[in-house]
């Protein structure tokens, strides 16, 4: 049956072949924008999986890096001017791991889709298949753009130089010290407990739960912006404007890979394998935990591995890019360029990739019976 309403679909545009060139430029806008704010806001009223998103870069720089600092020193590479500590070197592979996850976490709602029939509907429009699909990747970039900036505004008051308060117990008792930084962590930590408290209870509705968080992250963000002139804390290190091309164009080269997978994987439940054997994989063999001159003097066959490994050049891209530059530079002066081509010709392959795979006449999804399940 779904196959029969694809080729349907497929013979009404046949038969309409002006309908398309209809669709002005108002058209287009209004449904690319439909299609990144229904992601934003799915990604919005997910809110464990906003979470779960900065979880794991957060214990990577909490305890990982901290336990490193002192074993894995980074010598003075570019983009770094002087040596750096352990946690500064990472923060690029962690922001990478975030654009990693959440490719990963948009190609397995795109195989949900595909089981529901949604993405059937999406894809018997009158409008192009390739804008469609590019237009959901573009969603799935810009909720993990954001989720990349909560992750590296709170990296900047990680490394600030924020102070210490004393209180004092009374008596004889030694003062209580407490950090300026877990101050600032007070409303979040409220806000995670009322979510815990309020999903083991249900007390409260869906609606209030909501209203809650956005006037606790308000609330949150009004702390933080006071605190930068309370404390007089300096710029951040890292240059947060310059890095958001970058951002963007590892986001739709991960994008456009998690895409093609979606195509290929069958089953909702066969995504845990794509879990084990690509994101992993992908994420330590790649220079986001460590330089790859030390990859080289430890294993040169690993060491190759990494520089086949297109997250390593989406890794290195985000990491100039905090430094406000594209690459280094060479001998002669010259810029590098090699990390934003790489990733440039991985995305160009592997979004066509997906566009032919999603066609309903020649590519993998026909062999399947269409996008919207087995027919």
């Amino acid at each position: 049956m779904n196959v029969d309403v694809i080729r349907a679909g497929v013979a009404l545009e046949a038969s309409n072949p002006d309908t398309a060139r209809r669709l002005g430029p108002v058209a287009y806008f209004n449904c690319f924008s439909g299609i990144v704010w229904r992601e934003v806001l799915r990604f919005l009223h997910q809110r464990e999986r906003f979470f779960s998103a900065l979880v794991r870069p957060l214990v990577w720089l909490f305890i990982f890096a901290a336990g490193f600092r002192q074993v894995l020193g980074v010598s003075i590479i570019p983009p770094y001017e002087t040596y750096v500590l352990y946690e500064v070197y990472v923060v690029p592979g962690l922001v990478g791991m975030i654009l990693l996850f959440n490719a990963m976490q948009s190609s397995l709602s795109m195989v949900y889709d595909r089981e529901t029939g949604a993405m059937r509907t999406l894809l018997v429009s009158p409008f192009p298949r390739s804008f469609l699909l590019l237009s959901k990747l573009a969603g799935g970039v810009a909720v993990a753009a954001i989720q990349a900036y909560v992750f590296l505004a709170i990296f900047y008051f990680w490394e600030a130089d924020v102070p210490t308060y004393s209180f004092s117990a009374g008596g004889s008792a030694e003062p209580i010290t407490v950090s300026g930084q877990l101050l600032l962590l007070l409303v979040p930590a409220l806000l995670v407990l009322l979510h815990l408290l309020n999903s083991a209870t249900g007390k409260l509705s869906d609606a209030v739960m909501s209203k809650v968080l956005w006037a606790g992250t308000a609330l949150e963000i009004a702390i933080l912006i006071g605190a930068i002139f309370l404390w007089n804390l300096s710029a951040p290190s890292m240059n947060y404007v310059t890095v958001l091309p970058a951002l963007l164009l590892a986001g739709l080269m991960l994008g456009s890979i998690s895409l093609f997978l979606s195509s290929v994987i069958k089953q909702l439940e066969n995504f845990a394998g794509v879990m084990n054997f690509v994101i992993f994989p992908m994420f330590f063999a790649s220079s986001a935990l460590y330089p790859l001159w030390r990859i080289r003097e430890s294993s040169p066959l690993l060491y190759e591995i990494c520089r086949l490994n297109p997250f390593t050049y989406a890794v290195e891209l985000i990491r100039f890019a905090l430094y406000g530059q594209i690459g280094p530079r060479v001998e002669d002066g010259s810029l590098d360029l090699t990390n934003l081509y790489v990733c440039i010709g991985y995305t160009v392959f592997f979004l066509g990739a997906a566009i032919y795979a999603y066609n309903p006449s020649k590519g993998l999804i026909a062999r399947r019976g269409g996008p919207g399940g087995a027919g």
